[in-house]
């Protein structure tokens, strides 16, 4: 048979692969669409719908003329600076497969940072974050983990500490990123009204939807199958000295390390939340499930189905702490994000550089060769030099996007384009943004009181 069609037609399955993988991503943004809109009240249900379609549509466009090449342009160890509206693509190391997966992955971090800000935020503040994050503060950092250059890259020819930083998937990437600017958001903008009481006390503003959130929940479940495996990239290439084995059998693997994180979060979740408020909780759980899968994300592919089982665990109790913490310092996100993303994505580059093996090291940044020697999880016996890297991604992730989405989100603040006023709020932003309300004429009818208030309030 000859050669080149043999290599035609493996990097055909490869790129059938990658755009697979790429579709069930963007199906995550579905899946952020249902969780949100499940977990706000229902006045603000098609406000939070619009953002999640607002954080797609306008990240394509910033991703396209400058995310992608400042996250995988040639340049310098800290930012690209090529392929700027995707000019010189395709060429010898990215396609147009390559773009669209990634792509995928930056809008999924502004719909994390969405979810901190809902039901007080200005529509229009939504349009400059977006478009910051996905094209700039995001793309940074996936330079520095997943561009051959990057100064954290374990791919890099210069390795930090011998090793450079494990983070597969992105948990550090993706979701720490999104956390972060979650948090900080949150922060500037303050809890929303009625959050707390004259005395400090939390009061309870439940979603208003438990259908929609399992169902969210549920599909950002199968889109976590693109979002893990399919950062592979390729899955026709075999291992040397290993006839029967490939990057197919790792991503089985990261499939069922990923599937056993989150089964394991959600499942602690359940009793641990039934243990301190009494009764079991829809929610709760699906938050957990959730936590689990960004904790594994860093290194799915490099961990045994044990530790899987065992990150699932810790983030479950990582996620419930935070939150009570949250409560303590009256610190409000609706959707957990920046206690589920931020605080689950840190566990999970320690947990990386505490259990990775070196054997599945080897195999998912070195496809397979057996005489390179890489530093692995500490744990494991493979030295500081692996769980050193990944605490320096920590901090300078929450540095970088520290110092790049606090300052925007003040400057949005003090120019008065952040925050809705209190008495929108109580309306609710279906109301006073969008015209009119997410459902049926039932719903108007029996929320028509409000809309009469909003007008009495615009009218004095």
């Amino acid at each position: 048979m000859d050669s080149s069609w043999e290599a035609s037609v493996t990097d055909s399955i490869n790129a059938i692969y990658l755009l697979f993988s790429a579709y069930l991503v963007f199906v995550m943004q579905l899946g952020f669409a249902m969780l949100c809109a499940g977990s706000v009240r229902a006045k603000n249900a098609m406000n939070i719908m619009l953002t999640n379609v607002v954080d797609a549509v306008v990240g394509s466009l910033s991703y396209y003329l400058f995310g992608f090449a400042f996250a995988f342009g040639d340049s310098n160890p800290f930012i690209g600076a090529s392929y700027f509206a995707l000019k010189d693509i395709p060429c010898s190391s990215y396609d147009y497969s390559f773009f669209l997966y990634q792509w995928a992955f930056a809008i999924a971090v502004a719909g994390i940072t969405s979810g901190s800000i809902a039901e007080r935020t200005q529509f229009t503040a939504y349009l400059f974050f977006s478009f910051f994050l996905t094209g700039f503060v995001y793309p940074v950092v996936a330079h520095w983990l997943w561009s051959s250059n990057g100064w954290l890259s374990p791919n890099s020819t210069y390795l930090l500490f011998g090793s450079g930083a494990i983070d597969f998937a992105g948990s550090g990437v993706v979701h720490l990123v999104g956390g972060i600017a979650g948090f900080w958001g949150s922060i500037v903008e303050g809890p929303r009204v009625g959050r707390f009481d004259a005395f400090g006390n939390p009061v309870k503003m439940r979603g208003h939807n438990a259908t929609l959130v399992v169902l969210g929940t549920l599909l950002l479940w199968f889109g976590w199958f693109g979002f893990n495996p399919g950062s592979f990239n390729k899955i026709l290439v075999a291992y040397p000295h290993m006839a029967d084995q490939g990057n197919w059998t790792s991503v089985g693997r990261t499939a069922v390390t990923t599937t056993l994180a989150g089964s394991t979060a959600g499942i602690v979740t359940l009793f641990g939340r039934r243990l301190l408020v009494g009764h079991w909780d829809a929610m709760d759980v699906c938050n957990g499930v959730l936590g689990g899968f960004v904790a594994i994300t860093s290194g799915c592919s490099v961990v045994e189905p044990w530790a899987a089982i065992l990150c699932g665990f810790c983030a479950a109790w990582v996620l419930i702490g935070l939150n009570i913490l949250a409560l303590k310092f009256k610190f409000d996100d609706p959707l957990e994000a920046a206690q589920l993303h931020g605080g689950c994505g840190a566990w999970g580059l320690i947990f990386t550089g505490l259990f990775a093996k070196e054997e599945f090291v080897l195999q998912a940044y070195n496809s397979g060769k057996t005489q390179i020697i890489r530093p692995s999880g500490l744990i494991l016996g493979g030295g500081w030099g692996l769980f050193g890297a990944q605490i320096v991604e920590l901090l300078s992730i929450v540095v970088w996007v520290s110092l790049t989405m606090g300052p925007l989100f003040y400057l949005l603040q003090k120019l008065g384009i952040l925050r809705i006023s209190s008495d929108e709020e109580v309306a609710g932003l279906d109301i006073s943004s969008h015209g009119g309300y997410a459902y049926d004429a039932s719903q108007e009818e029996s929320n028509a009181r409000f809309y009469g208030e909003y007008l009495r309030m615009q009218q004095q």
